[in-house]
């Protein structure tokens, strides 16, 4: 397994597996898939309702807590000072552990100067092993990291072969911020897995062509995470540390970059708005939550 070492000493396999879109049902048994293919970085989040579930799976493994590196997010309406500290520690009783390797705020709207002053004081009480954002777009994340007291360790930003990241990366690395990958197969939208160059540069290695985008992810120094609910795919993308792609093999990786998001922008009024809309809308059932069972 490969490392990082983050700004603060930590380090973080660069190789994880993330459970996103992986239902409540199924979220158990992949992680404990995962640890047995050898896994040992487990990325969830609040907004992904399965915490739970991984807390379980990493209970059952019989792993030492203290050999799995694991991430968690904070969802925008749990941001301000006493909300993000009060949605961790609920994090934490639904994950079974005591600490939380790495905490990233989910999204760049809402009161995040308070849930990151949160995180900041929970870093440093020791709750928090690394704190960091996702999705934060360069202009933002060099707000927060110059006005707060402690930068943050890592950004997780939508990172693959169709969307590169090249010039944030090169930000990241100047504020001393760990790029890491969401969708590091760009869901293979826009025929990402029948890719015929990424295909012919597998073929050189007798390798596929998801194993060819993490490798050269892998390369570039980025953390990724990959998810599948297959074991076999599991254990293909774990598979990625034998062999090495050339300089010409990044630079023709590099010439399919579209710079543009496969999914949505941040900047996009009404995508901004859509996240106002999902956040009122989930505080009013869970408003109707309370009301119910306390009547």
């Amino acid at each position: 397994m490969n490392y990082v070492t983050l700004s603060n000493g930590v380090k973080m396999p660069q190789l994880g597996y993330g459970v996103y879109q992986v239902s409540k049902e199924e979220c158990e048994r992949c992680v404990l898939d995962a640890l047995k293919v050898g896994y040992r970085h487990i990325d969830t989040a609040q907004s992904y309702f399965n915490e739970e579930e991984v807390g379980r799976a990493i209970a059952k493994s019989g792993i030492p807590r203290e050999e799995i590196f694991l991430t968690t997010k904070v969802w925008i309406e749990h941001y301000g000072y006493e909300q993000t500290k009060k949605s961790i520690f609920e994090s934490m009783q639904k994950l079974k552990v005591d600490y939380i390797d790495l905490v990233l705020l989910h999204q760049p709207f809402g009161d995040y100067y308070g849930a990151w002053r949160a995180l900041e004081d929970m870093y440093a009480e020791g709750k928090i092993k690394a704190i960091g954002i996702s999705n934060f777009y360069p202009d933002r994340m060099i707000d927060l990291a110059s006005f707060s007291r402690i930068k943050p360790m890592v950004n997780q930003v939508e990172t693959h072969p169709h969307n590169q990241q090249i010039e944030a990366q090169k930000w990241m690395e100047k504020y001393g911020i760990q790029i890491e990958a969401w969708a590091p197969f760009g869901e293979g939208r826009g025929g990402l897995f029948a890719n015929e160059t990424i295909a012919k540069i597998g073929k050189k290695y007798n390798k596929s062509v998801a194993q060819v985008i993490l490798r050269w992810e892998l390369q570039r120094g980025i953390v990724v995470i990959p998810k599948s609910v297959h074991i076999e795919r599991m254990e293909q993308n774990f598979n990625v540390f034998d062999f090495e792609l050339t300089d010409e093999d990044m630079q023709v990786m590099a010439s399919l970059d579209k710079k543009q998001s496969s999914f949505f922008s941040h900047t996009d009024p009404n995508m901004v708005e859509w996240f106002v809309q999902m956040v009122e809308e989930r505080k009013k059932n869970n408003d109707h939550k309370k009301e119910k069972k306390n009547w």
